[in-house]
């Protein structure tokens, strides 16, 4: 099983690169943890989706300490990356989405079940079990259907008290399948709860509302799909050409909709933990010095 971790946004809002930024007196990253808990789930290969320029930097840092424990490679998420006949507006910068950035591997997934995560979000050991335990056995279904799967979060346990955050909220069917998600990229606390902004608009979210963290499971040939509806993503009109992304959920929901997958939601009470903006990085630090202590982890990772 192959572990992907999108690696390659800059982090506006935090600042910087926070994929390495220290969060342990050890200097460990958040995606040191992932890398730890992903091996100890079983899985045997992990593929760093960055950019180009940060390759040195990640293979200095990241791959000197890991690549003794599982197998590492490195895919290069590029914005001139486009199928033809498309190409990349005038005075665009920023990367295509989360959808591209899974696209952007590939060819190092293979054919290969594999998981895929952000490197600035700490997801619990209870999500890499559930994913390592899916994935092992995830086979097309016989009505010709792909199993994926999706680590569902409680909302109030995703939340930053320092802003607003992007989150897909889902809905779920009878039996745990995922029936839709909708991205909702300005998520805020408010004293009765959390609500979402849309344009002016504030619109409330129960806080036991299960949301997507990028947390997700799928046999290879999500990849067809990924790929087909990318090229479908840069052929429609509408939003600005210099901002608009292709979102992972997105291209999920569409996949459902044609009916080439169906998407269970395993659900954990596990608390996420990350910085999206800079006041979050001391209460990530006292939570996973809480964890040491309470013998999750060790004090030293590797």
């Amino acid at each position: 099983m192959t572990l992907v971790i999108m690696a390659a946004g800059m982090g506006s809002r935090y600042g910087g690169l926070k994929q390495i930024d220290p969060i342990t007196g050890q200097g460990a990253f958040i995606l040191d943890f992932s890398i730890y808990d992903a091996i100890a789930a079983g899985f045997d290969r992990v593929v760093f989706v960055i950019k180009e320029e940060n390759y040195a930097l990640f293979k200095e840092t990241v791959g000197a300490r890991v690549e003794s424990k599982i197998a590492c490679s490195y895919a290069f998420q590029r914005l001139e990356d486009i199928p033809a006949p498309h190409c990349v507006p005038e005075g665009r910068v920023r990367p295509w989405g989360t959808g591209h950035a899974v696209l952007s591997a590939k060819e190092a997934v293979g054919d290969d079940n594999f998981a895929v995560i952000n490197a600035d979000d700490f997801y619990g050991r209870d999500a890499f079990m559930q994913l390592g335990e899916f994935l092992r056995t995830a086979r097309t279904d016989v009505d010709g259907k792909e199993p994926f799967c999706m680590v569902g979060y409680a909302l109030d346990n995703t939340l930053t008290d320092h802003g607003t955050v992007s989150r897909g909220v889902c809905t779920t069917d009878a039996h745990g399948y995922l029936d839709s998600i909708v991205e909702r990229t300005k998520i805020m606390r408010t004293p009765d709860g959390a609500a979402y902004l849309e344009g002016e608009q504030e619109f409330a979210l129960p806080t036991d509302t299960t949301v997507s963290m990028n947390c997700w499971g799928f046999t290879p040939r999500a990849m067809e799909g990924f790929e087909r509806h990318f090229a479908e993503f840069l052929a429609a009109e509408g939003g600005d050409p210099l901002k608009r992304e292709f979102y992972l959920p997105g291209a999920v929901e569409k996949m459902m909709e044609e009916g080439l997958c169906r998407v269970q939601v395993l659900s954990t009470d596990a608390v996420w933990q990350g910085v999206t903006y800079p006041e979050d990085k001391p209460l990530v630090m006292a939570g996973i010095r809480r964890l040491i202590a309470e013998g999750v982890y060790p004090e030293k990772l590797w």
